[in-house]
């Protein structure tokens, strides 16, 4: 009966922390800024809106500022008009911001919990094997991205979206002329660096464990 116990304990254990780390993982890269910043001069977005670094990012911000926070119901950008389908596309992805910053929230607890009970019963060598397995994803999902990103990105709006209100009119909602396809490239590349740095992490703390 405690073996069962233990089986159960581990396997919620192992779920509630790669859902910690997927959720973290995409929380650093949907708010890291910097990227935004880097494409702007990577991809001449003043060129191509005719507006300042500084008032893109402005504009940046409060986009971010709309998807992060429960409490800010309605988006408002100074220099970007948008259509019906632009503004509900955005309400879309702010629920499944919601979701990720939901799910991080509730796994985060359990998941330190579950390795200070590794750390405690010296079985961080249990780590190893999961995270072997689980290294392999990312990498094989950037291979993915590399024979084609235009279908991966197609792809991945058909799984998490009922609709196809994220097919941008750039008459309508110019703000996808600021927000290239290129720049989604680099933030999927980014959360698959952050993970696959985490996933290498437990696999070097189990490893010490097993030494």
């Amino acid at each position: 009966m405690m073996k069962s116990k233990e089986k159960w304990f581990e396997r919620g254990g192992f779920l509630s922390l790669f859902l910690t780390l997927i959720t973290f993982s995409i929380t650093v890269t949907i708010n890291f800024v910097p990227l935004f910043s880097w494409s702007i001069q990577r991809y001449d977005l003043v060129g191509i809106s005719g507006l300042t670094k500084e008032t893109l990012l402005e504009n940046y911000r409060l986009l971010l500022r709309f998807l992060n926070y429960p409490w800010v119901s309605e988006l408002k950008l100074p220099d970007f008009p948008m259509s019906e389908a632009g503004l509900g596309h955005f309400y879309d992805v702010k629920q499944l911001f919601l979701l990720n910053y939901g799910i991080l929230i509730v796994t985060l607890l359990p998941s330190l919990f579950f390795l200070y009970s590794l750390v405690k019963k010296q079985r961080l060598w249990r780590l190893v094997r999961p995270f072997q397995w689980a290294m392999i994803i990312p990498v094989g999902l950037l291979f993915v991205m590399a024979i084609g990103f235009e279908t991966f990105f197609i792809k991945f709006h058909e799984l998490f979206f009922s609709n196809d209100d994220w097919l941008f009119n750039p008459v309508t909602d110019p703000i996808i002329t600021v927000l290239p396809e290129q720049f989604f490239m680099w933030c999927f590349i980014l959360f698959f660096v952050i993970l696959e740095s985490l996933f290498a992490l437990g696999l070097i703390m189990g490893k010490k464990s097993l030494k």
